[in-house]
């Protein structure tokens, strides 16, 4: 992942942002909820790249691993287990898990390696779930326009639907389920939105996607 450092050094500002959008955050959360409501019980799995844990715990996700050892104290005081690493060599043994969480492929360094070894650690049958900023929507042009003052998106990577499916096609995956959230830019978001199916219109989309 990009800028671990920045990571390392801002986790008051990148906590800070879940309190001053509260509603943008949860909306996200939701979306994220609904497809792993599609998901079987009882299943394990991981999240990648789980910052401070502010997805993993209201999700129930036990573990995941994180490269800023300050970000991964606080995913750990929120009673996740922690361990170093990048999204780009998962350190995990292959057909481990059930599903795959990401939330952060903005600041990864090589996006079709995560894939790669998302699928290799996955179970055959098991789903890897991407909750992202669509490249094509309004937040992902306000990050844009900010990116020289921006403390995180500086060096961020914002794609479209369309190029994450072909990543993920090519990765070994099938079977897209979409929904999406986050009608409006960032201030205008007030209450916490219902994600809908699909895509096109909402900042924030997640595809769920299932190892062939």
């Amino acid at each position: 992942m990009l800028q671990t450092e920045v990571f390392n050094e801002n986790v008051k500002a990148y906590e800070a942002w879940y309190e001053k959008y509260p509603e943008v955050y949860q909306s996200e959360l939701a979306a994220i909820k609904e497809q792993f409501l599609k998901l079987p019980e009882s299943i394990k799995g991981i999240e990648v790249g789980l910052g401070t844990g502010r997805f993993a715990e209201p999700l129930g996700i036990k573990e995941g691993i994180e490269p800023s050892n300050e970000m991964a104290k606080k995913a750990m005081k929120r009673g996740i287990e922690v361990m170093e690493g990048v999204a780009e060599r998962i350190p995990y043994a292959d057909l481990q898990f059930d599903f795959v969480l990401f939330v952060t492929i903005c600041h990864l360094n090589e996006i079709k390696a995560a894939l790669d070894h998302a699928h290799r650690v996955l179970k055959h049958g098991g789903a890897i779930i991407i909750g992202f900023i669509d490249k094509d929507r309004s937040i992902a042009k306000q990050y844009e326009e900010k990116r020289e003052s921006s403390t995180f998106f500086r060096h961020a990577t914002f794609y479209t639907v369309n190029r994450i499916e072909k990543l993920l096609k090519e990765a070994g995956f099938k079977n897209f389920d979409y929904n999406q959230t986050l009608f409006g830019t960032l201030e205008q978001i007030k209450k916490i939105q219902s994600p809908k199916q699909g895509f096109g219109e909402g900042s924030f989309v997640v595809v769920k996607a299932i190892k062939k």
